[in-house]
C-alpha cells in the first residue's frame, strides 16, 4: 500500500532506499481513488524512528494510506524538534471533527506511572473516547495497549519485578482468525517494557480474544470481537537494532540491567543481532489494514459511527 506522506518527512528518504512504495503528495493527487486515512498518535520519545518503523508496516500493498501524525498538545515532547512537530505533525483538536479508517496508538515511557498520574491521560482518554466514533478499527501498542485495555475494559497492568526486554516465542490461540491469518504456530516478537497484563484478566473479558501469547511474556495479541480494537503488547515495529540501542542507552544511565533475553548472538552485547519477526510484523500490519479495515470501513468515511 503506498504510503502517502509528505516528500520532506524524514522517514521518505529511508523507506525508498528499501524499495518501500511511497507516494508522495505530489503523485497521490493525480490518483482518483479514496485513501485509507490512518491516524497515528505517536507517544514515543524517538517520534522520527518510530515513524519510520511504522510506515514501513503499513507500505507495499496497493491501496494508498494517508497517514496523519498527532501528537498530544498536553505534553512537550523534549526528543523532537519542535520544527519536525510543526512540520508533519497535528493534534486532535484540529482533527477531532473528522473521520478517519484506522488510527494507531504508540507505546510510551511512562509505565512507571500509574495511568491517572500520566500528564496527558485525560486528553489520551477524549482520544479514546473519540475513536469509539469516529475511527472504525485502532490498533494500540505496547503502553498504549495497557492503556487502551485500562480505558475500554478495566484491565490492569501489573509491575514487573525487572524490564522484560529480548525476543520472545509466541504461540497462536486462535489461527483462523483474521489478525493472525498465515501466522506460524510459532512466532518471534519483541517486547520492551517494565509491566504486564494477566491471561486471565483479558479471558474473563467475553468480548476480547486472546490470539496470541507467550509463556515468557504473557498476552501479545488481543482483539475486540468486532474488530474495532486491537492490541499488541510488543514492538513487532522494532528494527533489528532497537533493543541494542535502548539496552545501551539504559546501561549508559547507570541502570542495573540485563542485556535483552534470546537477542544477542551468544547473548554476548558485542555481537551484532539480527531480526528473526519481521516477517510476522509485516504480516500482522498488512491482515489488520485488509481484514480489519479495508475490508469492512464504510466507502464513504462520513458513515463511520
Amino acid at each position: 500500500m503506498p504510503i502517502r506522506i509528505p516528500y520532506s518527512l524524514p522517514a521518505t528518504e529511508t523507506l525508498m532506499r528499501e524499495n518501500i512504495f511511497v507516494m508522495d503528495e505530489r503523485r497521490a493527487s493525480t490518483q482518483d481513488i479514496r485513501p485509507l486515512r490512518i491516524a497515528i498518535l505517536n507517544l514515543m520519545p524517538t517520534k522520527i524512528v518510530t515513524e519510520t518503523q511504522l510506515l514501513r508496516l503499513l507500505s507495499n500493498t496497493p491501496l494508498q494510506v494517508d497517514v496523519c501524525l498527532l501528537t498530544p498538545e498536553t505534553h512537550c515532547s523534549r526528543n523532537t524538534s519542535e520544527e519536525h512537530l510543526a512540520s508533519f505533525y497535528t493534534t486532535f483538536s484540529a482533527i477531532r471533527e473528522e473521520k478517519f479508517d484506522g488510527m494507531i496508538i504508540t507505546g510510551a515511557p511512562v509505565e512507571y506511572l500509574p495511568f491517572e498520574e500520566v500528564d496527558y491521560w485525560d486528553e489520551l482518554c477524549d482520544i479514546m473516547r473519540w475513536a469509539k466514533t469516529h475511527v472504525f478499527s485502532t490498533m494500540y501498542v505496547c503502553w498504549g495497549a495497557y492503556a487502551g485495555l485500562y480505558y475500554h475494559h478495566g484491565i490492569k497492568k501489573y509491575p514487573l519485578e525487572q524490564k522484560l526486554s529480548g525476543i520472545y516465542r509466541h504461540t497462536t490461540r486462535i489461527p483462523e482468525h483474521p489478525l493472525v491469518r498465515g501466522f506460524n504456530t510459532r512466532f518471534n516478537a519483541p517486547h520492551s517494557r517494565y509491566s504486564t497484563v494477566r491471561s486471565e484478566d483479558v479471558e474473563a473479558h467475553k468480548e476480547l480474544l486472546l490470539l496470541a501469547d507467550s509463556e515468557e511474556a504473557g498476552p501479545f495479541l488481543i482483539a475486540s470481537a468486532d474488530g474495532r480494537e486491537c492490541y499488541v503488547t510488543g514492538h513487532p515495529e522494532y528494527d533489528h537494532d532497537t533493543l541494542r540501542k535502548e539496552y545501551l542507552r539504559d546501561t549508559e544511565k547507570g541502570l542495573s540491567i540485563a542485556p535483552p533475553q534470546n537477542y544477542f548472538p551468544g547473548d554476548d552485547p558485542s555481537q551484532t543481532p539480527t531480526n528473526t519477526w519481521r516477517a510476522h510484523a509485516h504480516l500482522l500490519y498488512s491482515n489488520w489494514l485488509n481484514y480489519f479495515v479495508y475490508q469492512n470501513t464504510p466507502y464513504d468515511i462520513k458513515e463511520i459511527r
